[in-house]
């Protein structure tokens, strides 16, 4: 509280009689403080003040006249939250009024003249505070042996803590899983696709102790892996490569980040320092491409780059891409939902508004947009290389420069003589007219000589109506299509919406859309000859604000004339208007000008030019990613909290720092506001990756045992507060969050301890009794079976087919037909090449784009961080898998491979064909079932039915 309100309300006070004084009086942190919080700070909060009215501190309630110190009958605060007709009160509007003795409370506060501490601030408390579990410092526990586990079950700590939540819940486990079952479980999880016939023989012939070990040493080393484990990193990260919004146009050098992602988890990098790439990898790895890469992350997401004129809605657009940011990474590190925080103190985890912003100064200095990413050597080899070429080529320019200066200044000792020629008015986009003798014509075209913002370009320029007027009384515009009128001339096309500016909208007779030319020439044709005596054209006509770029016209012009489409004359030129502006008059002069020698010194002087610029178009450029820039000028401080989350409404001012909750961190930090934003941004990474941040780790190893059994042992990977779900197995969760940081945030370790657990090898076999306890089987009681996801299901059937292309990183592939405009559309292909034929990791998913086969097995669309994928079926799937091209291709593929392994053995061939779907040998009913089906249609149609079979695409 300010000094002045201070001494406001003690002279209040002071004059107070002595009589009103209650024998004890109100306690304000106990007795009033409480009900502010419960009935009212929600709505009338510092950060979102409904009614312009904050309960944060006294001051709000006198400055709004709510409160008159001393004298509660004047104030309005108690109007509003009484009834003295028995009618409900106006305050609250949600929740129950207050109660007799509530509103006695606040009339005995304001009659002892309404004394609020200067040190209190009335806050809405979150449901949930720095005690809740995942803010807790790691619990060390380790299971003792449990006296009633089978031996198997108390090797490994992992089991010891299922089994002692089993037996509390009067549970016990599934037996083993078979041998077979657990390669082909294994094979999936690690790599994502099925292991090989000859991978299945070898594991079920090797009875060392040692054999399963030794399969998943192989799956852990295999680049496969990086694939499959990066698919879930990438789910997480919201990885998408469009921009989305409205234009949603295509990212193409996005891909170098998937590849890090992939490379980095093959090589088991270390995850904190894979968080800290992510997070400021241009700062700790500057120069070094393989770490730079990791900060991509930042602007992986969507974000709208249509741009907006006004300032207010410009910075709004911007608040809202930090705020992408600032989700993004609070989610996937932390487990977090920090973005709640924008407009207010998160009303159930115990984030500020404050943390909010400390937040968006550290990133407030990241745009969207790419940059060279290589090393210093070799951006010092590629600078040795093209630093001659380009003194070459700066030169020639110079001369270049040099000749058109002469020519120009000789025109401008003209210029007097020129002036008295031109002497008809500009062209405007709001119309040019011509008038000439009558003429007789069946073709009149229009020739640009120079567009009017781009004199050099005689192409490209816009008509929205071009009319030829009759000589007869009345005179009529003959060009109209309703009249017979033709018009043809190059156009911009676009592919979803051919002719959207093409010729025929220079004569529809309306204005707004556009001819946008690229050839140069409109050009007209009459049903009839007919004589003529003036043209009109502009491109526009009924605009408020025609000097917009898009509205470009030409700056030069001949209109010619003919009767047969073969000899023209010129009818009317531009040649006696007036320059639009001086570079216009300057283009003109050097134009007129121009002598032969002149023509031919310039023509020798743009070949060296264009030879110079050949070589330089030789040297192969250094590499642009999409990592973001970097921008000092947003950086610069200070910082506020936006009250309400509006740019326009400023509030306190913040620090970049870590959150407050966990300020009892040994790596807290809060900076000074000039530090610089490469600091903040590195600060902010060391904080997060930090062993002493309990989130971290329990969100990461969460994480790892969601995508191993389904389902993690918090449900909701991205939100380990409130309104996220608690653990099942809390102490399990801190043991692995242990075991990541004591094996150096290395994940492979930890792949390693899960799945040689009795809990990952158990059966999934489906018992009723278990299930009445637990039907989804969180307490793992059986191992969960699950279907493969889009990417899988793809991959496989490219697989079995002997149609997989392994080839790893590059550019990505598209399934869907590519059209862009101002937006862009994205069309599923209905044919699937070879060049499709690679691992769908490496698709390049466009956001909102749809998929043939993957989009029906519930791929996510990249708009948004995937936590956990959904799990749907329905009718479209079968259909798109039965009858898809993609489909019918692989399984006439399938039934060629087989051919050619077995030759024409029936038998050899079904056994083949579920060894390599299945996994497995058919049964004598199987055997006896397919031939049938195959004599009767074909070994193909036979292997289209595999292909859409359940066992197919379920793994248990």
């Amino acid at each position: 509280m300010s000094g002045k309100l201070f001494s406001q309300l003690t002279l209040i006070l002071l004059i107070v009689p002595a009589n009103v004084q209650a024998d004890k009086p109100v306690n304000f942190e106990t007795e009033v403080a409480p009900l502010l919080e419960k009935h009212c700070i929600r709505c009338h909060s510092p950060g979102n003040p409904k009614g312009e009215l904050s309960l944060e501190s006294a001051e709000h309630l006198i400055q709004n006249n709510y409160l008159s110190a001393g004298d509660p009958d004047s104030s309005y605060l108690l109007d509003q939250i009484s009834s003295s007709d028995g009618t409900r009160p106006a305050m609250p509007k949600e929740g129950e009024p207050l109660t007799k003795d509530e509103v006695d409370i606040f009339r005995r506060w304001i009659l002892e003249g309404a004394k609020w501490p200067e040190d209190v601030l009335v806050r809405e408390k979150s449901k949930a505070d720095g005690s809740w579990w995942s803010l807790q410092p790691l619990s060390l526990i380790t299971p003792s042996m449990h006296e009633q586990a089978p031996e198997d079950w108390n090797t490994n700590p992992i089991d010891r803590f299922i089994f002692a939540k089993l037996k509390e819940n009067k549970l016990s486990p599934n037996p083993p899983a078979t041998r077979r079952e657990l390669i082909r479980r294994a094979t999936f999880d690690l790599t994502g696709l099925p292991p090989t016939p000859e991978e299945v023989d070898h594991f079920l012939k090797d009875d060392s102790p040692e054999a399963y070990r030794k399969i998943l040493d192989r799956l852990l080393a295999s680049p496969h892996y990086g694939e499959r484990w990066g698919r879930h990193w990438l789910d997480v990260v919201r990885f998408g490569e469009s921009n989305g919004f409205e234009r949603n146009v295509l990212i193409n050098d996005l891909w170098p980040f998937r590849d890090y992602v992939i490379q980095s988890i093959n090589e088991d990098k270390p995850f904190d320092q894979f968080i800290r790439e992510h997070l400021a990898g241009d700062v700790i790895g500057m120069g070094n491409p393989e770490s730079e890469i990791g900060s991509a992350f930042l602007v992986a997401g969507p974000y709208d780059d249509v741009g907006n004129q006004d300032a207010d809605q410009a910075a709004q657009i911007r608040a809202n891409t930090i705020d992408e940011m600032i989700r993004s990474s609070a989610e996937a590190f932390l487990g977090l939902t920090v973005g709640c925080a924008r407009c207010h103190d998160h009303k159930f985890d115990p984030i500020l508004q404050r943390d909010y912003y400390s937040w968006y100064a550290t990133f407030s200095g990241v745009r969207h947009g790419r940059r060279v990413v290589a090393t210093d050597q070799e951006k010092q080899e590629h600078q040795a290389k093209v630093q001659p070429l380009q003194q070459q080529r700066d030169r020639l320019t110079q001369q270049l420069a040099e000749l058109n200066k002469n020519i120009l200044q000789q025109g401008l000792t003209k210029l007097a003589e020129y002036d008295k020629k031109w002497t008809r008015e500009p062209v405007s986009r709001l119309g040019c007219e011509e008038t000439f003798e009558p003429v007789s014509v069946k073709f009149v075209r229009l020739i640009s000589e120079g567009q009017d913002s781009n004199f050099r370009n005689r192409n490209s320029f816009g008509i929205d109506e071009f009319e030829i007027w009759s000589k007869e009384s009345p005179s009529r515009n003959v060009a109209l299509a309703s009249q017979g009128a033709k018009a043809s001339g190059a156009s911009r096309h676009i592919e979803d919406f051919p002719g959207a500016y093409g010729p025929q909208i220079a004569i529809d007779g309306k204005t707004g859309e556009r001819f946008l030319a690229t050839g140069g020439t409109l050009t007209i044709e009459l049903p009839q000859p007919t004589t003529i005596q003036r043209i009109f054209f502009s491109s526009a006509r009924d605009e408020p604000n025609p000097a917009q770029r898009k509205f470009a016209f030409v700056g030069e012009y001949r209109i010619e004339s003919s009767l047969d489409g073969k000899e023209w004359t010129v009818i009317a030129n531009s040649e006696d208007r007036k320059p639009l502006n001086s570079q216009h008059r300057d283009h003109r002069l050097r134009t007129l000008e121009e002598t032969p020698e002149h023509r031919q010194k310039v023509a020798e002087l743009k070949r060296e030019l264009a030879k110079v610029n050949q070589q330089l178009a030789a040297i192969p450029p250094l590499p642009v990613v999409w990592v973001g820039q970097r921008v000092a000028s947003d950086a610069k401080g200070p910082f506020h909290i936006f009250l309400g989350g509006s740019p326009q409404r400023p509030g306190e001012e913040v620090v970049p720092a870590s959150l407050a909750v966990l300020s009892k961190s040994e790596a807290k930090y809060e900076l000074k506001p000039e530090a610089p934003e490469s600091e903040r941004r590195e600060s902010l990474a060391n904080w997060i990756a930090d062993n002493q941040n309990p989130l971290t780790s329990r969100v990461l190893a969460n994480r790892i045992w969601h995508y191993h059994f389904g389902t993690g042992i918090v449900d909701t990977p991205s939100d380990f507060g409130y309104m996220g779900s608690q653990p099942t197995h809390p102490k399990l969760l801190d043991w692995l969050a242990n075991q990541l940081i004591e094996n150096n945030w290395q994940i492979k370790s930890i792949h390693r301890q899960i799945m040689l657990s009795q809990t990952y090898q158990q059966s999934s076999n489906y018992r009723k009794d278990a299930a009445r306890v637990d039907g989804d089987a969180r307490l793992l009681w059986r191992f969960p079976p699950r279907r493969l996801s889009a990417e899988e299901i793809r991959d496989t059937i490219l697989q079995v087919s002997g149609k997989l292309n392994k080839k790893m990183g590059g550019p990505g592939f598209r399934l869907y037909h590519f059209m862009q405009d101002n937006v862009c559309t994205y069309a599923p292909l209905d044919k699937h090449g070879p060049e499709t034929y690679r691992r769908a990791v490496y698709h390049q998913n466009a956001r909102a784009s749809v998929v043939d086969l993957m989009t029906e097995f519930d791929q996510p669309d990249c708009a948004f961080s995937i936590s956990k994928r959904a799990e749907t079926t329905t009718p479209l799937q079968a259909l798109t898998m039965l009858n898809h091209s993609f489909t019918m291709d692989m399984s006439k593929a399938l039934a060629e491979r087989v051919i050619n392994e077995t030759g024409e053995n029936l038998d050899q061939q079904i056994k083949l064909i579920f060894s390599l779907c299945y996994n497995r040998s058919p049964s004598a009913e199987e055997v006896a079932a397919s031939k049938e089906m195959i004599q009767q249609t074909s070994l193909a149609k036979y292997c289209r039915v595999i292909l859409n079979t359940s066992e197919m695409i379920y793994v248990n």
